[in-house]
C-alpha cells in the first residue's frame, strides 16, 4: 500500500495526475500499432570495391573503360562487374545441378531468355557454359549512351551523356534520362530524340532564340 501511494504520488508530480499518465500510455500505444502506409525500401549494394585499391593493371584497364564509354566514376564500372558477378554466379550455382532438374530447366532458360532479349548472347550461344563467358564490355555495349553515340545522334560519347541527361533521348515514347539504362534489341531502332526536344520536332531551345532574334536585329539596322 505504501509503495502504490508514492508511484502515485511520483506519477501525480510527473503529470498532474495519474489519468493523464494513462491517457498518454494508451496514445502512444495506439500510434504504434495504427496502420501506416510508410514505405520501407531495402537498399542493396549496388557495387563491390576491389580487394586490391592500388592494382596498376587493374587501374590502367578501368581508366581506359572510363574514357571509351564515357562513364563518370569507377564506380559505374564496378556496378556493371558487381550485375555480371551475380550472373555468372547464377549461371555456376545451374550448372552444378542435372540438366533434367526442374529447377534448371525453369531457371536456366529464363536466364537465357533474359540473356537474349538484351542482345548479350546470340541466337547460337543460348548456354549457360556462355553466361561464364561474358565480360563487362559486352555490358557497357547495351547502355543507352553507347547505343545514343553509335547510332549518330551525338557527336561524341561524353554529348550522349549530356543529351540523355538533359532528356532529349527517348527509347519508344518514354524519355529516358538515365545513361547506363540496358536497352533491349527489340528497343534499339526505337531510340530516338524526344518530340518536344529543339534536336527532334520541338521547338527551337534557349541559345536558337537568341541567334535568331540577334539576326533579325542585324537585318533590320541593315535596312
Amino acid at each position: 500500500q505504501q509503495l502504490t501511494q508514492t508511484v502515485s504520488s511520483l506519477l501525480f508530480c510527473l503529470f498532474g495526475s495519474t489519468t493523464t499518465f494513462f491517457s498518454c500510455y494508451y496514445y502512444c500505444f495506439y500510434l504504434h500499432t495504427m496502420p501506416t502506409n510508410a514505405v520501407h525500401r531495402n537498399y542493396r549494394k549496388t557495387f563491390k570495391t576491389p580487394r586490391r585499391p592500388y592494382e596498376k593493371e587493374r587501374l590502367d584497364a578501368e581508366l581506359k573503360l572510363v574514357g571509351e564509354y564515357g562513364l563518370r566514376c569507377k564506380r559505374e564500372i564496378w556496378r556493371v562487374q558487381y550485375a555480371l558477378a551475380k550472373l555468372r554466379k547464377a549461371a555456376r550455382t545451374l550448372l552444378t545441378l542435372d540438366p533434367k532438374d526442374p529447377k534448371r530447366v525453369f531457371e536456366g532458360t529464363a536466364l537465357l531468355r533474359r540473356m537474349s532479349r538484351y542482345g548479350l548472347l546470340a541466337d547460337d550461344e543460348l548456354e549457360l557454359d556462355h553466361v561464364l563467358q561474358l565480360s563487362t564490355q559486352k555490358l557497357l555495349e547495351r547502355r543507352l549512351q553507347t547505343k545514343v553515340y553509335k547510332q549518330g545522334l551525338a557527336k561524341s560519347i561524353h554529348h550522349a551523356r549530356v543529351l540523355i541527361k538533359q532528356r532529349h533521348i527517348r527509347v519508344g515514347n518514354q524519355i529516358v534520362n538515365s545513361p547506363s539504362f540496358n536497352v533491349r534489341t527489340a528497343s534499339e531502332k526505337h531510340i530516338d530524340f524526344s518530340t518536344n526536344s529543339p534536336y527532334g520536332q520541338g521547338p527551337p531551345g534557349r541559345n536558337a532564340k537568341k541567334r535568331a532574334a540577334s539576326r533579325a536585329a542585324a537585318g533590320e539596322e541593315e535596312e
